[in-house]
């Protein structure tokens, strides 16, 4: 059967997309050039952020056959020190939640997964989200706490230590 998944041929579509024009702040590829649903990005640290300076965060997106049904898991491989990102790597930012109502309440509906969401605007929200954590439903709580509390101390420390390390990566 040679017909390929919809999942495959909007995965196809979004790279050759982003290989003829790549989006400023971050460059995007397969892990594998066999394998459509696995990802390795790689982030520049957003100016004017505390992760500038020569940072580059690689990250890995695993996409699930049903996309864009239901959205990819980011996992970073670079250690990154942030409120949204658990001290696995996992990303939890909304647009990567499953769709559907929050049974929490936190989340509208329209904040989560949405079936048009691509790399690009998952990229970009994680880029956003660099820049602006936050701090009411953390995945890592002790770089929330820093981050509200010791903004430009100890969470600052730890962020200039894994920029640092980025780039011996």
């Amino acid at each position: 059967d040679m017909t390929e998944p919809r999942s495959a041929l909007l995965l196809r579509r979004q790279l050759t997309e982003l290989n003829k024009s790549p989006v400023d702040g971050f460059s995007a590829g397969l892990i594998k050039d066999n394998d459509l649903y696995r990802w390795e990005v790689m982030i520049i640290g957003p100016p004017d952020t505390l992760y500038e300076g020569g940072g580059v965060f690689k990250a890995h997106l695993t996409f699930p056959k049903d996309y864009p049904l239901r959205p990819p898991k980011m996992k970073f491989i670079t250690d990154i020190w942030h409120p949204n990102v658990d001290k696995n790597g996992d990303v939890c930012i909304s647009i990567l939640h499953e769709p559907g109502e929050d049974k929490y309440g936190y989340e509208k509906p329209e904040e989560r997964w949405l079936p048009i969401h691509t790399v690009e605007t998952i990229m970009i929200s994680v880029i956003s989200m660099l820049a602006d954590p936050n701090g009411d439903s953390p995945a890592n709580v002790d770089a929330a706490k820093e981050w509200r509390e010791d903004r430009d101390g100890e969470f600052k420390r730890k962020v200039a230590r894994c920029v640092r390390k980025s780039q011996d990566d």
